[in-house]
């Protein structure tokens, strides 16, 4: 077995059982892409079993720290039969679910969601891409399931020296599909659409959007960078269980067309729109930032408006930038958001932490001569849990700002 021994010092946060060894912490070791290797502090003392990556900065991904603790297809089964167990602890009113979520399920950089009968998994480490077949058998034997879709095609595997891959790895048959969610339903395409073919994370906070829907009543809604219109459709759906359909207007704002086409079929495919609905849907192909000032210039104000940009940030060397376009968009938004109407604002980037994101937020509404509250705050749904250990996991952060009365 190759073993990594680390520098006097750099022990600490394995010791707390963090799964990650970086490059600088590295005394001496290395071995082949995806092997596992023994992690050993300055004095040869046991820390973790791991996965090498020879190209990352992220050098080893901890499978186990454990020390009598195989590390094999018998394992990486259990690992993944935990997992697919776990979701059961969670009422997630849907058939859409993450089921292993990274390193916070012990299987460091692979994520595997659900559609109905349909798996879909990102290898994104040199780990899991190593044990790829091992981990596609036991996922099957623990959901049941004969079907499984790779979308290996995720910027993070070229820092693993990975090419992307994507495909049916097991099984054969339908890239489209819909799933149930709450009370309504949703069309995705897993080969052609973000992620994994949808942003599951979002589950709770459309949910809580439609229930913000039906208490206040909006009349006029915008959600930006709508990408499929989930938050779009909870609104109606929320709308609708109000009364207060008729008269209502909704614009979506994507750079897609693609995915705007899927919104539209969402929004049919659960009986809104069309001709004597009562509601207006609008559907704008283009930039966020340049319809926010066109609105601005035109005067046209919203009671709702849904900020869900892309990853700015992808690392916190990304943040300061990210900073800045998080800052623009939530000031032109808040500066077309009525007295007394509701932002539900989001940053999915893992390099800007909940404290910092609260602060850009603050600033925008400075700049924007806006006073807010900030009623509740919002974060990805339980199936894709933040460990104590791994804090790093807190990638979804978002605010629901209520401007204040005039």
């Amino acid at each position: 077995m190759k073993t990594l021994r680390l520098k006097p010092g750099k022990e600490r946060s394995m010791q707390r059982r963090h799964p990650w060894v970086f490059e600088s912490a590295i005394a001496r070791g290395g071995a082949d892409s995806g092997e596992t290797v023994r992690v050993e502090s300055h004095d040869g003392a046991f820390l973790a079993w791991a996965a090498f990556s020879p190209t990352s900065k992220i050098r080893a991904r901890a499978w186990s720290f454990v020390e009598t603790q195989r590390i094999d297809a018998a394992f990486l089964a259990s690992v993944c039969e935990r997992a697919v167990r776990a979701r059961g602890l969670f009422d997630l009113q849907s058939d859409g679910v993450r089921l292993v979520h990274g390193e916070a399920d012990g299987l460091p950089g692979l994520i595997v969601d659900r559609y109905g009968d349909t798996l879909v998994a990102q290898f994104l480490s040199a780990g899991v891409e190593r044990w790829k077949d091992a981990l596609a058998d036991a996922l099957l034997k623990a959901t049941g399931l004969t079907k499984l879709y790779e979308r290996s095609d995720a910027s993070g595997r070229e820092r693993e020296g990975l090419k992307p891959v994507t495909g049916w790895l097991r099984g054969e048959g339908t890239t489209e599909m819909t799933i149930r969610e709450h009370d309504w339903k949703l069309s995705l395409d897993i080969a052609t659409g973000h992620k994994t073919g949808f942003y599951l994370d979002q589950r709770d906070s459309r949910q809580r959007f439609a229930e913000l829907a039906k208490h206040r009543r909006f009349r006029r809604v915008l959600n930006c960078f709508c990408y499929t219109g989930g938050f779009t459709v909870a609104a109606l759906a929320g709308l609708k269980a109000a009364g207060a359909l008729d008269g209502a207007e909704l614009v979506s704002v994507d750079s897609s067309q693609p995915a705007l086409n899927f919104a539209r079929a969402n929004i049919a495919l659960n009986g809104f729109g069309g001709e004597g609905s009562g509601v207006k849907t609008e559907f704008l192909d283009a930039n966020v930032n340049t319809v926010l000032r066109e609105f601005i210039d035109q005067g046209r104000t919203f009671d709702a408006i849904v900020l869900d940009p892309p990853k700015f940030a992808p690392t916190v060397a990304h943040a300061e930038r990210a900073a800045r376009a998080y800052k623009d968009i939530n000031r032109l938004a808040l500066k077309i958001l009525e007295p007394g109407g509701v932002l539900l604002t989001f940053s999915c980037s893992g390099g800007i932490s909940a404290d910092l994101f609260h602060k850009i937020v603050a600033s925008a509404g400075l700049d924007a001569n806006v006073d807010g509250y900030i009623s509740e705050r919002l974060g990805a749904a339980p199936d894709h849990p933040m460990t104590i250990e791994f804090p790093e996991g807190e990638y979804l952060k978002g605010l629901v700002v209520v401007r204040k009365p005039a």
